[in-house]
């Protein structure tokens, strides 16, 4: 069997929308092309769901806990990289939740300079430092009501245990019908 081509996959990433007292909890971090606002964010890990990703992508850039309870939205972005020309496309799961403690001894990653409260206003007047155009669209969705149930994010179990080697296939079951015949 010939070797499979390079398939072109998006990188997966997470976020956060979280409100208080009519103010956004964003981020402000060094990127390439200088300091950009951000929602909390950033990419899923292997053995690690969506959810689990944006409960630890808010711990890590804003040192809060977070309790995500829905999917504001899917979003996809394209992205070219000022310095290298690199082409990125995101695919980013937006949720909100309850913000729970502060924890201030814990330390951000590396990047961020600090977490920021903005009003709705400061949001839209500050679009040109946002790290992604989801950045102010998201918050728009969530301020529309837009929610899903997070139970439609499933990840099977074998997410979280380590690969099996493919088996190969049994002279016996070679094709579907073989199969289906021997159960019959």
């Amino acid at each position: 069997m010939p070797p499979m081509p390079n398939r072109w996959k998006p990188n997966v990433t997470v976020s956060a929308i979280i409100e208080r007292d009519g103010r956004f909890l964003l981020v402000e971090e060094t990127t390439a092309d200088g300091l950009r606002l951000n929602t909390p964010a950033g990419h899923l890990d292997p053995a690690e769901t969506p959810v689990q990703a944006c409960v630890r992508e808010v711990m890590e850039e804003t040192a809060y806990s977070f309790t995500p309870t829905a999917l504001v939205g899917i979003y996809m972005n394209r992205f070219v990289r000022t310095r290298t020309g690199d082409d990125i496309t995101y695919l980013r799961f937006a949720f909100t939740g309850e913000l729970g403690l502060h924890h201030a001894h814990c330390h951000l990653d590396e990047g961020i300079v600090r977490s920021v409260w903005l009003t709705l206003d400061e949001l839209k007047a500050t679009a040109h430092l946002h790290r992604s155009p989801i950045v102010l669209e998201s918050v728009q969705d969530y301020l529309a009501g837009q929610r899903h149930d997070i139970g439609m994010i499933h990840a099977d179990a074998s997410l979280f245990r380590p690969p099996m080697p493919t088996l190969p296939v049994s002279p016996q079951a070679a094709t579907l019908d073989d199969v289906l015949a021997q159960i019959h």
